[in-house]
């Protein structure tokens, strides 16, 4: 097994040889590790055949000719062998830019709704309006929801019954809305205004109502209930505005659609950045915290917040168990990215 090599990158050797499509990345002080995977804490007593389920959800869209090979072998692999192959075919890299490791949690929530307006159901979750495509900024959250400007249109997919749930969803990008009659309709991420992403959860802490660690979804939901004036001026704070679409060919059973437009998996699933980590890999997870997790899991997502290349978000699944176990997550740890040998050995500097 190979010993831990660990060499400084610029901005063309990182792009060019470790990533590819994957994106590039800006930090000049990037420093990758070479890892063997006797050196990865659990890896002998995970589920690897979970995880390869999962990269088969997404590896027959990755295009570049080594991810697309190892692809193509990976559809040969009888019943068992998936741990193997992922040792056969990868070598495991820790890429570092110099920010702390911290692992997050997302889910699918799933909503209380109606197709038409009713007294109960009056908060319209829209679709994006044709003024508000492209790359600028359209009108902010306070004028979306208080101008008029949506009436009359026919751009509500949905109507539900509680705006903060609403507003969550729209943190989440993607969600289920459950009808009276037990039919749901799944929706996706359809576009936003333009606005950038202002925490409410920072804005409370800010005004001294909370200390940073008190802040969790949960907290920031009672509180807007309990406070319903000042806390629909509170979400106003901020201006960031999603639209939906209806997702009709992702089945009940699976989970929503990730960046890779394919369904992400639970606890096998991960939001990153790509300019670190390439969509599709696999990355091996070691969370630390009261809660320990070493798991194989699949880079399918992104995120707003996700930035760098030791951050992830972790897929918990759908409801509301789901959203309290995401919700409650922030810790620390390492992850390490899965490249094709060919890929990961590029990152060795010429003179070894």
């Amino acid at each position: 097994m190979m010993t831990a090599l660990r060499h400084a990158l610029g901005l063309s050797a990182l792009c060019c040889a470790a990533f590819g499509a994957g994106g590039a990345a800006s930090q000049s002080e990037t420093t990758v590790t070479m890892m063997s995977f006797d050196q990865l804490d659990g890896w002998a007593e995970d589920d690897h055949d979970l995880a390869f389920q999962a990269f088969m959800e997404t590896c027959p869209d990755l295009d570049d000719p080594d991810w697309s090979s190892l692809c193509a072998l990976a559809q040969s692999q009888p019943q068992g062998s998936a741990r193997a192959f992922f040792e056969l075919f990868f070598r495991p890299v820790m890429i570092e830019d110099g920010k702390k490791a911290l692992f997050t949690g997302y889910f699918e929530p799933e909503l209380s709704g109606s197709k038409y307006p009713t007294d109960r159901y009056r908060y319209p979750v829209y679709r994006l309006p044709p003024e508000a495509r492209g790359n600028g900024q359209w009108l902010p959250r306070r004028q979306i929801l208080t101008s008029g400007v949506m009436a009359g249109r026919g751009l509500e997919i949905a109507w539900v019954d509680d705006p903060v749930e609403l507003f969550f969803l729209q943190i989440q990008g993607s969600g289920r809305i459950r009808l009276p009659n037990g039919a749901v309709i799944r929706v996706g991420y359809g576009g936003a205004n333009g606005h950038e992403y202002r925490s409410i959860g920072q804005e409370l802490v800010r005004r001294g109502v909370f200390n940073a660690h008190q802040v969790s979804a949960q907290v920031i939901k009672n509180w807007v209930r309990r406070n319903p004036a000042a806390g629909r001026e509170l979400l106003f704070h901020n201006p960031s505005y999603v639209f939906f679409r209806e997702v009709n060919q992702v089945h009940a059973s699976k989970g929503p659609l990730g960046a890779m437009n394919r369904s992400v998996t639970p606890m096998r699933s991960i939001a990153v950045d790509p300019a670190f980590t390439p969509l599709g890999a696999p990355v091996w997870v070691e969370k630390d915290g009261a809660s320990q997790m070493r798991q194989l899991m699949i880079a399918q997502d992104t995120g707003s917040a996700i930035k760098g290349a030791q951050r992830a978000d972790i897929f918990f699944g759908t409801g509301d168990a789901a959203g309290q176990a995401a919700g409650q997550l922030r810790d620390p740890g390492r992850m390490y990215v899965l490249l094709p040998i060919q890929r990961a050995y590029a990152l060795l500097p010429e003179d070894l």
